[in-house]
């Protein structure tokens, strides 16, 4: 059966590892493309989860280290993406097992990112707190939107997938398996081999761009809140983009088109894959999903 790797935001996983998860459309969307007869490997992100268990850590006193917290979100976010697909599944009538694979996300120790930390991460913090934690944890602070203070954590590119053979096997014997939650838990591999974790975030987007590659999938689904991406978003002007090709992408981004913090890895991660593997990849909305997929919603990538 074809495969399909599909990357969910991890704001549109509202309880956060704590309550029942309330996925929209996304499970039921998932589903009915299960039913159509895919193989499906679905990712996730983790940033609001993160940021949660930061400021439960700095209420409690209590350290921990953050490629732990990767691990301990990825856990908690798994289970309740197994919960929900596995009900969407079965209210369809779909006899699919649903599986979570913790993994793990090689990352380059020299890369760049280590020495300028660019990547929010955890609650805003007052001026007078912020300064107490830089010199308590030794915490990279900056202003962040006129918000407040928050940290900020190195976010290397990704470049291997540890479990990749495992989350392969699982999805090719016909269970949907969810993967890189969070990006992946960020790792480095010594000389001998082994590996060490590293205090760090990897973008979900990137990770999932690069997983969908090593497993050969057939389609890249990138899922946001708006049904497809936008040219000129919130200007005079503005206009959806109902195809892209590689090129017309790495245009636009280097004109500034899209926003760091939100759409840009979306579409560096579906041209990166389009590019590499001459498969389409989508961002649209769960909701528009089977819109997408005949061409009639979402943005689609084209070689």
């Amino acid at each position: 059966m074809p495969l399909a790797v599909a990357a969910l935001g991890g704001n549109s996983i509202l309880g956060g590892g704590e309550a029942p998860a309330d996925l929209g459309a996304a499970p039921v969307s998932l589903a009915r493309l299960a039913g159509l007869g895919w193989d499906l490997v679905v990712t996730h992100g983790n940033g609001p989860q993160v940021g949660e268990r930061l400021l439960s850590l700095d209420s409690s006193g209590r350290r921990t280290t953050l490629d732990v917290l990767d691990a301990e979100t990825e856990g908690a976010l798994g289970y309740l993406l197994q919960q929900s697909l596995g009900n969407a599944l079965r209210g369809a009538g779909i006899s699919r097992g649903v599986v979570s694979v913790v993994t793990q996300v090689v990352v380059d120790p020299d890369d760049p990112a280590f020495a300028s930390p660019t990547k929010p991460v955890g609650p805003f913090y007052p001026k007078q707190r912020a300064d107490a934690l830089a010199m308590e944890r030794g915490w990279r602070m900056v202003e962040d939107a006129g918000r407040g203070f928050r940290r900020v954590v190195p976010s290397p590119q990704p470049l291997e997938i540890v479990e990749w053979r495992a989350i392969q096997a699982l999805a090719g014997a016909g269970l949907v398996t969810v993967a890189a939650g969070g990006g992946g838990i960020p790792v480095v591999r010594r000389t001998d081999g082994s590996l060490r974790g590293v205090e760090a975030v990897v973008d979900k987007d990137r990770a999932s761009s690069i997983l969908a590659r090593k497993l050969g999938a057939d389609l890249l689904v990138i899922f946001t809140a708006v049904p497809e991406v936008l040219l000129d978003f919130r200007r005079p002007g503005e206009r959806p983009l109902r195809r892209l090709s590689v090129a017309e992408a790495r245009a636009h981004l280097a004109a500034g088109q899209f926003a760091m913090g939100s759409m840009a890895p979306k579409v560096e991660a579906a041209a990166a894959f389009t590019a590499q593997s001459s498969n389409p990849a989508i961002i649209t909305s769960a909701e528009r999903l089977l819109d997408a997929l005949v061409g009639t919603a979402g943005t689609t990538f084209h070689p």
